[in-house]
């Protein structure tokens, strides 16, 4: 069984980087194989809602950049962690980008997976960055891994989250929580239990 960590910052050896590290010594010390995805610093294009990847299908019709590449790494994944720094009370940009197109174009890569979110500030802002985040997840039928505490670490400048105690605590407790869940989903695989199939009913409120 694999983990994709998603680094939503720019920053490859950032505090964001340190958080998922956390995680990911857990899961491996638990016998579970992670891969860091790095979303990088390059541009990644918004969905404009163009649909063509209802049509098309097989990912995002641009091509230009790492949305693709993330919903290929999600297809070979059991379980997810989305990190992010905190921008002005909210995820980076990138991430929400690169999210709202791989969900869009390629969700079932997701859905029925476990999956947890992490967010990295100097001071504010980490539940409003939880809560927006954890909306992918529960949009998608995704189980929340949760952890002893609001999956927040601190610190401003690389190296600061080496500080933060409880909150380094908080990221080793999601990646042992996570790694049961994976082992209770993979032994109900092997009893026969199968994930639900949805209802789907699409209304509106203008008449």
């Amino acid at each position: 069984m694999k983990v994709l960590l998603v680094n939503g910052s720019a920053k490859v050896h950032g505090n964001t980087a340190r958080a998922l590290a956390e995680v990911a010594g857990a899961l491996e010390a638990d016998g579970i194989e992670t891969e860091v995805f790095q979303l990088g610093a390059k541009p990644i294009r918004d969905c404009i809602d163009c649909q063509r990847c209802r049509t098309q299908g097989g990912g995002c019709v641009f091509d230009d950049d790492v949305v693709n590449k993330l919903i290929a790494a999600a297809r070979e994944a059991d379980g997810f962690v989305f990190g992010s720094p905190v921008y002005y009370a909210h995820p980076s940009g990138r991430i929400l980008s690169a999210l709202d197109r791989a969900f869009y174009a390629g969700g079932n890569a997701f859905t029925h997976k476990p999956g947890a979110v992490v967010a990295v500030a100097r001071r504010g802002g980490t539940s409003t960055t939880f809560d927006v985040l954890n909306k992918y997840l529960t949009i998608n039928q995704m189980p929340v891994v949760s952890s002893t505490y609001w999956n927040n670490v601190f610190g401003r400048n690389p190296g600061e989250a080496e500080q933060d105690a409880e909150g380094l605590a908080t990221m080793r407790n999601i990646g042992h929580n996570m790694a049961w869940l994976l082992r209770c989903i993979q032994a109900g695989a092997a009893a026969g239990i199968e994930p639900p199939v949805a209802e789907h009913a699409h209304t509106n409120f203008i008449r």
